[in-house]
């Protein structure tokens, strides 16, 4: 008897390694001191010794069962940009700049194409955010899991100045929210997703006219990343106030977030384009507007409240970075929360 027969095949996982070194190495910064392979990274703070109060912020985060999709669609090489993404924009939210990623991949059986075709997606998040992919661990769990299936989760540090970090303590009535496209469903409530579609091949795979794709490529679009986004506001000139990453719980749980007591977020239903995606998913899966608003982003993945002067300088650095920007509502006096109307 051996580590192989009993299920763990440690050659796999030095191949899985040299396969994904190539990608690895697209994610590298020059604070990175050491190289993929070793027990640990190390990452020098050297460049940001002149900040005042140097800061980190961290970010820790999987994408729950929109894996299921990837395992029926075998299709693995973007999966991973979700779970950079999940972590990095919580990072960005309160002002900081992503630094350095690990991931933790846990499997049935370790087949390192595949394993590197996870990894490439990693390394692809890390690149849209700047951030190093710096280590990483791939465990082999036999007969914990089944042979084909594997979960994916990642760790992510960043680094603010103390007197940027974004808190929402100097809110005022009268600042606008604005929003930033997303994506589609992004890594929230797949869980409800799952049970409103047949997760199988053909269900997946069939083309609505109304998605411009099939119903497996709109739900696998990968998260929409808005580091390079909130930056370009910050190098504009713009103080962001107040700023909330729409993940799992909506616009309901999320949006009260960013908010001190006192203060009330109101936003406007029509002010931008819902996907056709969430309108799909309502209509198919019978879920009512309350419960859509309070599971999903409804095609805002993130929220930020500015001062009414800064608005147009903070539109134009958005879209500067590649997003779209939508003028959704406004900060009221009043009892936190967030009113749709």
């Amino acid at each position: 008897m051996d580590y192989k027969n009993a299920g763990v095949d440690i050659e796999a996982g030095y191949k899985s390694v040299e396969l994904m070194k190539e990608y690895v190495k697209g994610t590298m910064r020059k604070e990175v001191l050491t190289n993929l392979g070793g027990f640990s990274g190390a990452f020098s703070m050297e460049a940001f010794k002149n900040m005042e109060k140097p800061t980190l912020v961290s970010g820790t985060d999987g994408v729950g069962t929109k894996i299921k999709l990837a395992f029926v669609l075998d299709k693995h090489d973007t999966i991973g940009i979700d779970c950079v993404a999940m972590c990095v924009n919580d990072i960005a939210c309160a002002g900081g700049e992503p630094l350095f990623f690990l991931d933790y991949i846990a499997c049935g059986k370790n087949y390192p194409e595949k394993i590197a075709t996870i990894v490439k997606g990693v390394a692809e998040g890390c690149k849209q955010s700047d951030c190093a992919l710096i280590g990483g661990e791939t465990a082999e769990h036999p007969d914990l899991m089944p042979e084909d299936e594997y979960d994916l989760a990642g760790f992510a540090v960043g680094i603010v100045d103390e007197k940027d970090i974004i808190t929402g303590n100097d809110l005022a009535e009268g600042d606008v929210l604005i929003g930033m496209a997303s994506t589609g469903v992004h890594s929230n409530g797949f869980s409800l997703v799952r049970k409103i579609f047949k997760m199988d091949e053909e269900s997946l795979n069939t083309y609505y006219d109304e998605l411009g794709t099939t119903l497996g490529e709109a739900l696998l679009a990968p998260t929409r990343i808005y580091v390079k986004a909130l930056r370009s506001i910050k190098e504009a000139g713009v103080r962001v106030k107040a700023c909330s990453h729409i993940t799992g719980g909506g616009f309901y749980e999320n949006v009260p977030r960013m908010l001190p007591e006192g203060k009330h977020a109101v936003i406007e239903k029509n002010s931008y384009p819902i996907p056709p995606i969430f309108t799909l998913m309502a209509k198919e899966g019978n879920v009512e507007e309350h419960m859509m608003y309070n599971t999903y982003n409804m095609g805002l993945g993130m929220v930020l409240a500015v001062d009414p002067a800064d608005v147009d300088k903070a539109m134009e650095a958005i879209k500067a970075a590649g997003d779209t920007p939508y003028v959704v509502g406004k900060i009221t006096n009043g009892e936190k929360g967030v009113t749709l109307c």
